[in-house]
């Protein structure tokens, strides 16, 4: 019997949004990425999952600029955008968070998250030395995005005049989150949002990935560890080891598949697997499958 469809799941009939097709990513002799390919459909919500060291960071890298792949395309709304720099990539839509807290840690939570919108300001130098007509209608235009949507769609406006350096990892990460969004994405990268998170702040990170997709139309690309967070948020799961994908498909799909077992346990205990899969949930999973 084929999946239910989720409720929220975006049309299959869609074309995607963002296409990988074949890459390979190569340091030296060793490959990081072997023929990799797959497809994220517009409103969805796409995982990629696969043991320490099966090159998830390494495709994301790829995908959003950082590194330029030895074969193979990226495609974005249909562009082949393989070897535009990663600004020009933000600028089309593209916006990611990183694995490793990547904020200005001597700045506020406000200006950390203002220097997501760079890459759309088209103010020149003259304007913005003298602060004359574009330079104050795109800085109004800003404050007002990032003061009345972003921070209190995100629930920290109680820190936005706060040094970065002096918050909590769990709100650091959603500054981080923040400032992406600042950027008006139409795909959003988040590189293992939960990672290093108690369950409250899992809880919380999930309910606003959730809401970015639903409210704002955002197609969200993440890479995860937490399988319960995984299982219950995704529409299309994507499963990578030693660089190569081995399975792809619905959530309920890829957890019965044997490769993603053997992947995860080797020889280990598949029926323990298969509980935590499938019984855990955002609000009782505490870790995921490292």
């Amino acid at each position: 019997m084929p999946d239910e469809p989720r409720r929220d799941s975006p049309s299959p009939m869609a074309p995607p949004v963002l296409q990988v097709d074949a890459l390979t990513l190569a340091f030296g002799g060793v490959k990081a990425l072997t023929n990799v390919g797959f497809s994220v459909a517009p409103g969805s919500i796409t995982a990629v999952i696969g043991p320490n060291g099966a090159g998830k960071t390494s495709l994301f890298n790829t995908i959003s600029g950082f590194y330029k792949p030895s074969q193979g395309h990226v495609r974005f709304e249909g562009q082949d955008i393989t070897r535009l720099p990663a600004p020009k990539r933000a600028a089309l839509g593209l916006a990611r968070s990183f694995q490793n807290i990547a904020l200005f840690r001597g700045m506020t939570v406000l200006d950390n998250i203002k220097l997501g919108r760079h890459a759309h300001l088209k103010t020149n130098v003259f304007d913005a030395l003298f602060y004359l007509g574009r330079a104050r209608r795109e800085e109004a235009e800003l404050r007002r995005d990032v003061e009345e949507r972003i921070i209190d769609f995100l629930e920290i406006d109680h820190i936005r005049h706060a040094s970065v350096a002096a918050l909590p990892y769990g709100l650091q990460k959603r500054v981080e989150m923040a400032r992406a969004l600042a950027m008006q994405p139409k795909v959003l990268m988040l590189d293992e949002p939960v990672a290093g998170m108690n369950r409250e702040e899992t809880e919380d990170m999930a309910r606003f990935i959730l809401d970015v997709r639903r409210e704002w139309g955002i197609t969200v690309l993440m890479v995860e560890h937490d399988m319960g967070m995984v299982m219950d948020l995704s529409d299309h799961v994507v499963v990578l080891n030693f660089g190569q994908v081995i399975a792809q498909g619905t959530p309920a799909h890829v957890q019965a598949d044997p490769e993603v077992i053997r992947a995860y346990l080797g020889a280990g205990d598949v029926g323990e697997l298969r509980r935590r899969l499938r019984g855990e949930s955002v609000a009782t999973a505490t870790a995921g499958v490292a």
